[in-house]
């Protein structure tokens, strides 16, 4: 039973995610702020009231489409730094169908999702290409897209048809139809005017991956090539059609993602001044959901209410950068998590031995 929770990679992040808070708690004290003032109104900021919690739940929906996009690719054996290009060409996509083509409500979100998955899987496979084809680097080439997909987003907003006729340095808002917002009955019982359907896609996304993953021959094949490419290979796998597969699978989920986040949330593209980085944070979020889809639930839902509730922290003249201390530290220690598992399992030992 001891070696069952030693072995668990929840029990290391729990232990992560402590330690996060804790060295949180030390530069809060270390700029005279009281951490657990601090702490009380983040936890407020998130759980006090029904709008709060809502929010935390829309701010994680394009979290868990990025992290399972990064948990997908890590499995196979692919670092998925490009998810941050892959939501933006996403968003993208879904921008330029939702403003120019008019379409019946519901049938026109729909066109708008699929071709923010298509631009996505597209933005991934041509990195996929290029390394089987070519044997570039896929990280090198992954960075390299992210950029591609920064500019190219700046230049479509700036276009005429694109551009908004108000001044603001961002698109046209989407056409109402192409809108995924729940009914006005919900927004009006939680409170939060941008409830959307999101999360439910998100949610059904992590269980179809989950299920491909664990219960299919195809799910079995990408993770032998994680494992390893040459025994793969030498079981008959052909590691690059694989490799080709998780990249564009990858792409389509962080597409949706943009997708999500701006259908439901944001209505319009800003002209960027930076990474959005929800590319990014999927990262985070695929680490502390142990790259597992269903973990990427509950851990894009925590990086949501961080995010959130760190937004209240202003109101006790905190930085919400502090939340972004804590995430970090988090990631640092998951990453370190062998250490603990480590010292841990050598302790139990010692003390099964003494008995």
């Amino acid at each position: 039973m001891k070696k069952k929770i030693l072995d668990s990679s929840l029990l290391y992040t729990l232990i992560a995610i402590v330690i996060g808070f804790i060295v949180g708690a030390i530069l809060l004290a270390a700029i005279g702020v009281n951490p657990g003032e601090a702490y009380t109104k983040l936890f407020n900021g998130v759980f006090s009231k029904p709008k709060f919690f809502t929010y935390s739940i829309v701010y994680a929906a394009p979290l868990i489409f990025t992290g399972l996009s990064v948990a997908f690719s890590f499995r196979t054996g692919v670092f998925n730094i490009g998810a941050e290009g892959q939501y933006v060409v996403g968003s993208l996509a879904a921008a330029v169908i939702g403003i120019l083509c008019p379409l019946p409500p519901v049938i026109h979100a729909i066109v708008c999702l699929l071709a923010a998955a298509l631009a996505g899987a597209l933005w991934g496979a041509i990195v996929g290409v290029l390394k089987v084809k070519k044997g570039i680097n896929e990280v090198l080439s992954y960075i390299m897209f992210n950029w591609i997909a920064f500019y190219l987003s700046n230049f479509v907003v700036n276009l005429k048809t694109i551009h908004t006729d108000q001044g603001a340095e961002a698109s046209k808002n989407i056409l109402a139809s192409a809108s995924i917002k729940m009914p006005t009955a919900v927004a009006k019982l939680t409170g939060c005017s941008d409830v959307h359907w999101g999360i439910v896609m998100a949610i059904i996304a992590a269980i179809i991956l989950w299920f491909v993953m664990t219960k299919t021959t195809f799910g079995y094949q990408l993770r032998a090539v994680g494992f390893s490419r040459t025994a793969a290979e030498y079981a008959g796998i052909s590691s690059n059609r694989v490799f080709l597969a998780s990249m564009s699978l990858s792409g389509l989920l962080s597409g949706l993602g943009g997708a999500v986040q701006l259908l439901g949330m944001s209505q319009r593209i800003p002209q960027f001044a930076a990474q959005e980085s929800y590319g990014f944070q999927g990262i985070t979020v695929a680490l502390i959901g142990a790259t597992n889809p269903i973990g990427c639930i509950f851990a894009g839902w925590f990086y949501g209410a961080m995010k959130y509730g760190g937004n209240k922290l202003t109101v006790i003249q905190v930085p919400n950068e502090v939340v972004n201390i804590i995430m970090g530290t988090v990631i640092i220690f998951i990453a370190i998590a062998p250490v603990f598992k480590s010292i841990l399992t050598k302790m139990t030992s010692k003390k099964e031995a003494a008995k």
